[in-house]
């Protein structure tokens, strides 16, 4: 910040802040008093409302008068009335001053609200969040929580929302990253499915299958798709054609729970599809490891509420119980 002193700020005025050259203001202290004993018709009355004497928002009013080199009231015999141009300034000055409380009031009720907002994406939501959200609301009754669900990435500057959980390298400027799961990436299918011909025995016999796909949600470089799990378990000679595709994970899950065919779990979307019986993994414990990972993100200064790490805690804690067994022959993609 820039400040440069255009009077003796004792006897002729104020300094008049550039704020980095682009917003000279007056001093903010003086503009109050000014707004004040103009709307009260006084400096007395100005004075009572702001539990100052008289004489101190006369003076401050003074400074404010020399700092803009303009007359803002006359001053009488019995009190003092605006001139044309305090008027002119009142009316201004006024609105702005309603907007900053309106602001600043607006700031502390999101800073004390109980409200939670957690943006992931829609499969994500569907398949690992909203099944949890009993629990934390046992652990924390006065949490209300709002969920969104989001494709795009948030932006925490012009959206109102306190956690993202993102899919990513976990890596954000400016944003604090936990990682909460990795992900490994297998076929699954229901049990009706397997048990009908053609058989399900080794990845090449998915050449013989409906193949369930998902990509507008997970449009990141390098994700695990079928042609890559296919190429990372050998099974290069296996069409990854286009059967059946779909807008979000879940959906191709629910598909592949209706016998549709065959779809591509990742292991942080599967929840109790697998221990439930209602899907089944045809080859085992083989899986692949995909790159990335989902995180909860959040802004660093607001990252220590009471609600941001209440939610943190709370899931970080959820990501630890067991979810079906990762695999000893998990394979990396190439």
């Amino acid at each position: 910040m820039a400040a440069s002193t255009n009077r003796d700020n004792g006897s002729k005025g104020s300094e008049k802040l550039n704020l980095g050259g682009r917003r000279p203001l007056p001093p903010l202290n003086a503009l109050r008093a000014f707004e004040a004993a103009a709307r009260c018709g006084g400096f007395h009355a100005a004075g009572s409302e702001l539990r100052v004497s008289a004489n101190a928002v006369g003076r401050l009013v003074k400074i404010l008068e020399e700092w803009l080199e303009v007359a803002l009231f006359r001053r009488l015999a019995r009190g003092v009335m605006l001139t044309d141009a305090g008027r002119d300034y009142l009316e201004r000055v006024g609105a702005l001053l309603d907007q900053l409380a309106d602001a600043t009031a607006e700031l502390q009720r999101r800073e004390a609200s109980k409200v939670l907002t957690v943006s992931a994406l829609p499969s994500f939501v569907a398949r690992w969040l909203i099944p949890r959200l009993g629990r934390l609301t046992e652990r924390h009754p006065d949490l209300d929580v709002r969920v969104l669900a989001s494709v795009p990435q948030t932006d925490f500057a012009r959206e109102e929302v306190d956690v993202a959980i993102r899919l990513g390298p976990g890596t954000y400027e400016g944003l604090r990253s936990d990682l909460l799961l990795r992900e490994d990436f297998y076929p699954v299918c229901s049990p009706a499915l397997l048990a009908r011909k053609p058989r399900l025995r080794k990845p090449k016999d998915l050449a013989k299958h409906v193949l369930l796909h998902d990509e507008p949600e997970r449009r990141i470089p390098l994700q695990i798709d079928w042609r890559r799990w296919l190429d990372a378990v050998g099974a290069h000679d296996v069409e990854a054609h286009r059967d059946l595709c779909f807008s979000y994970s879940h959906m191709s899950l629910q598909a592949a729970a209706a016998g549709q065919g065959v779809a591509l779990a990742s292991s942080a979307l599967i929840g109790d599809d697998w221990t439930t019986g209602r899907l089944v993994r045809p080859f085992g414990d083989l899986s692949v490891r995909g790159p990335y990972g989902f995180f909860l993100v959040c802004p660093f200064a607001t990252a220590e509420r009471d609600k941001v790490v209440a939610f943190r805690r709370w899931a970080l804690e959820e990501a630890q119980v067991p979810g079906p067994p990762s695999s000893s022959r998990r394979t990396s993609p190439e």
